[in-house]
């Protein structure tokens, strides 16, 4: 007789189309997931590839055709079998290759690995040189969940991204995907869907902390029948990639969050707005919204409940602001991505006049868990007012770079230092760049403070969408403040005047200052124009725009005195405020500096101590780089 599982084909990596059978009970979906269980041999060697965007441009792709061939030419594809996964979260060590069941990580694996990877698990042994060294204690690690950056988290939302094939909703049956639905529909009603995320306190990650519940109910509630719900995928901020991330290596999770909320909502029609600049993001949610239409998880009469939701994927254009929620309406109608007058909210007029509930792809992949293990477990992780995780996409002068996730209210120290390593090459931690280019610089001495919405804000900062760049004291907060305001001047719609107009004029100012040609009063114009451009701008872009400038004025004011007054940029980074010359005594004449100068600046007879004309020097910093005895200096 013919499993139930054999009546399913399911696609291939590379295939497109659905399954031929269509699940119409939950019964049916959970006897498919139980012949699934039954059919894989959890004690057989499965290898696992990083293939998310981040290993990929380490050509991960090579890494996983070049095992697929060497488990081939050894005639073990039946004993061991091989899996591409979403992002492991630890970018900088890609491409990452983990062996289960004993979780063997390798890092920085190339195709010519291959062999010994091969080799190295037929023996029962490990590949040494591919382990992951510590940088500051030297200790290798073997498993992944005993190196620090690893251990040192909670990875709820990330977790199964290691663990899945995102084109297999067969991996994602396996973890218990879906079950959370099934619960719905089978013992819930839509309200007792939407009081369970009210009492879980879940807080939008997109940035403002919004309780999720309470935008939920508001949809809900408004007079109109036709309601929908959106995923807000743009995610703009310079170094961040969680949402991107999650689509690429778990897109189901977020298929299952939004149909979710969309029976509480009482929405038929959901769409999910992505940046054109993810487009695997992009073909791994592509397939999966097929699978699940092919499975009835999607459509009509889903699981045969009655509910019937249907979700359609908008790619947007690249505009920062698009990221804000009337701009984004705006865009998914087709309009120019601005943003409208927030006298009535989205979510009672939104996309085409119609109750709108926004909420970005972090925010949905909690749903699932929520309803599935109730809302006091989910308050159980984080701190008061703040639950669940947060991912976070550290960066900058770190040790250990990429994605991490954290209980909320962990200290912003222990991020930093346990699970991102410190600074590199002993050098001294400056400050912190939480929320994105419109947060805030947290310098040395509020390292202790509780990461949530609440206590980020306090400090001049914000939680954002969870960029977190981490400086050190070779970094210049004037020239950080201006690299942020050229940021935000380019990417303001332009609709208001004081954004517009002040986004601008501050850069201006930032940028005369690090010329050395700032002056007295510019400061205290700087602060000016930031509390206009706060009180008056139309969206959040433009209210919080001031943050990078206000933030360093805040806790950096010397250094922009010192820019002004001393004509002088105590970092040392501000080109038209620094000079480079040779110390005679450390300079043996070797002629590095001199062939490598590309202004031919340096002057002198080899062997004999060098001399920079500084009048020539365009201050490029290249024979401080070359120089192989530390003759060269900056003053």
């Amino acid at each position: 007789m013919v499993g139930f599982l054999e009546t399913v084909i399911l696609k291939s990596v590379k295939e497109r189309g659905g399954p031929v059978f269509r699940l119409n009970s939950v019964g049916e979906l959970e006897k498919l997931r139980a012949e699934i269980s039954e059919k894989r041999d959890t004690g057989k060697p499965c290898i696992t590839t990083c293939l998310g965007t981040g290993c990929h441009a380490y050509a991960s792709y090579d890494v996983y055709d070049a095992l697929a061939e060497e488990i081939d030419a050894r005639g073990l594809k039946e004993k061991i079998e091989l899996r591409g996964t979403g992002c492991h979260g630890f970018c900088e060590q890609g491409p990452i290759v983990v062996i289960f069941p004993s979780e063997i990580c390798y890092c920085r694996v190339q195709p010519e690995d291959a062999a010994d990877i091969l080799a190295a698990l037929m023996e029962d042994k490990v590949v040494d040189r591919l382990l992951y060294e510590d940088p500051v204690s030297g200790q290798k690690y073997e498993r992944e969940d005993e190196i620090p950056f690893y251990k040192n988290q909670n990875r709820l939302i990330l977790g199964q991204n290691r663990l899945i094939d995102p084109q297999n909703i067969e991996d994602y049956f396996a973890q218990g995907g879906y079950k959370a639905l099934a619960k719905a529909l089978t013992d819930m009603t839509p309200e007792d869907v939407l009081a369970e995320v009210k009492k879980a306190n879940l807080r939008g990650r997109g940035g403002g902390g919004f309780p999720a519940g309470v935008k939920w109910e508001t949809t809900r509630q408004a007079p109109e029948k036709e309601k929908y719900v959106v995923v807000n995928a743009d995610e703009g901020d310079p170094g961040a990639y969680m949402d991107r991330s999650l689509l690429e290596g778990n897109p189901h999770l977020v298929l299952e969050g939004l149909i979710l909320g969309a029976y509480a909502i009482g929405a038929a029609e959901g769409f999910v707005y992505v940046r054109q600049e993810y487009p695997l993001a992009v073909d791994n949610l592509s397939r999966a919204v097929e699978q699940a239409q092919g499975y009835g998880l999607l459509g009509d009469n889903i699981l045969g409940s009655g509910f019937n939701f249907r979700v359609r994927i908008k790619r947007g254009a690249g505009a920062f602001v698009s990221g804000e929620s009337s701009a984004l309406v705006s865009a998914i109608e087709g309009q120019v991505g601005e943003p409208r007058p927030k006298h009535i909210n989205t979510a009672i007029s939104g996309l085409w006049g119609k109750p709108t509930n926004l909420n970005n792809v972090e925010t949905w992949a909690n749903v699932p868990f929520i309803i599935e293990r109730g809302a006091d477990w989910f308050n159980g992780i984080g701190n008061e007012g703040n639950k669940g995780t947060k991912i976070f996409s550290l960066v900058g002068k770190v040790n250990n770079t990429g994605l991490v996730e954290v209980p909320m209210g962990i200290p912003l120290r222990k991020i930093i230092e346990d699970i991102g390593g410190g600074i590199p090459q002993g050098k001294k931690f400056k400050a912190v760049q939480t929320g994105g280019p419109s947060g805030g610089c947290i310098p040395e001495q509020h390292l202790d403070t509780p990461v949530d919405f609440d206590r980020l804000q306090e400090l001049g900062s914000m939680m954002g969408s969870g960029g977190m760049i981490v400086m050190d004291e070779n970094n210049c907060m004037v020239d950080v403040a201006k690299y942020f305001m050229n940021f935000l001047k380019d990417e303001s719609c332009g609709k208001c005047t004081s954004c517009r107009e002040g986004t601008k004029r501050m850069y201006e100012i930032l940028e005369a200052i690090t010329k050395g040609e700032g002056r007295a009063g510019d400061i205290e114009l700087l602060e000016e124009l930031a509390w206009v451009t706060e009180k008056t701008s139309l969206c959040a872009l433009g209210q919080t725009a001031a943050n990078p400038v206000l933030s360093t004025l805040r806790y950096f004011r010397e250094e922009y005195e010192a820019h002004i007054n001393e004509k002088r940029c105590p970092a040392k980074v501000c080109k038209a405020l620094i000079r480079y010359t040779i110390d005679p005594e450390k300079c043996d004449g070797c002629g590095r500096c001199q062939r490598n100068c590309p202004e031919e600046a340096i002057s002198g007879e080899l062997k004999s101590p060098l001399v920079i004309d500084t009048d020539r020097c365009s201050r490029c910093g290249i024979c401080l780089e070359v120089c192989r005895r530390d003759a060269v200096v900056v003053e």
